[in-house]
């Protein structure tokens, strides 16, 4: 699942592009606003934002964009927009959540008020980012693929250098080398059976990481020109997630057999 934030001024150009074409999109659930009507649904988004005329940026318009093929439900696609708003900092305010079906992968469009219910301004500092770093984290918690940024099945590698082809294949089994991972051993093993070779650079004469590399027969990347998901500091934080949800599943199933275990009733 991969986030993009687009912060806008008119409720109306945003809730016409999200809710007009009702062949494409079906509004799941609504706070506030009315969702029957994208018209009906932006004056009360304005009606909001009147308490505070001088925001002049109070249109927050996330986009979640799924898996080709990936089709959760209804009822987890609301549960990880609201969560998407919440971990990103929204609270207290409007929003409307609308999934849109007119490409080959399911997209959510989520609109809230960045005026909360109290007419505070809600900040949108770092707000890409923080959002970007929370659909990471929801990807991992429901089992989600990781959407690609780059669209793999439409490059023509033979088409490219001998360098960025190979770039790609890095970046293309990274992707599929990740999922699983508790830490950066594990997927420097995966790789290296891969014929990707896991290159370090370290602070000074110490022993800690600053950077990290990948090299393919003569060519080396850096991690961050394979893509920026990629950097040292982004696998990291993706790599203490899975470790995170991999303890929880496997604690879930320590318990679960105790529990249906259970215990004969006396008399």
């Amino acid at each position: 699942m991969v986030s993009k934030v687009i912060s806008g001024k008119s409720f109306h150009g945003c809730c016409r592009y999200v809710c007009q074409d009702i062949i494409r999109s079906v509004v799941l659930a609504t706070e506030g606003v009315r969702g029957h009507s994208h018209k009906l649904m932006a004056d009360d988004f304005d009606m909001q934002k009147g308490m505070r005329p001088g925001k002049e940026k109070a249109v927050f318009h996330g986009i979640l964009s799924f898996y080709p093929g990936e089709n959760p439900s209804d009822q987890t696609m609301v549960e990880i927009a609201k969560a998407y708003l919440e971990k990103s900092g929204i609270r207290n305010t409007q929003y409307s959540i609308t999934k849109h079906t007119d490409k080959k992968h399911l997209h959510l469009h989520v609109i809230a008020n960045m005026v909360n219910n109290k007419g505070e301004s809600i900040s949108d500092s770092w707000l890409g980012a923080r959002a970007r770093r929370v659909s990471q984290e929801l990807t991992i918690k429901h089992d989600l693929k990781q959407a690609l940024n780059k669209k793999l099945e439409l490059t023509n590698l033979d088409a490219l250098s001998e360098y960025e082809a190979t770039k790609y294949r890095i970046y293309q089994r990274i992707q599929h080398a990740l999922p699983g991972c508790r830490d950066l051993v594990q997927l420097k093993e995966k790789l290296l059976n891969q014929g990707i070779e896991t290159v370090y650079k370290y602070k000074g004469h110490t022993q800690e990481i600053q950077g990290i590399s990948f090299k393919m027969e003569k060519y080396s990347y850096k991690a961050s020109q394979v893509d920026r998901q990629y950097s040292y500091i982004k696998l990291e934080r993706i790599l203490k997630l899975q470790q995170e949800l991999i303890l929880k599943q496997a604690l879930k199933q320590e318990q679960s057999p105790r529990k249906s275990k259970g215990y004969g009733h006396h008399c």
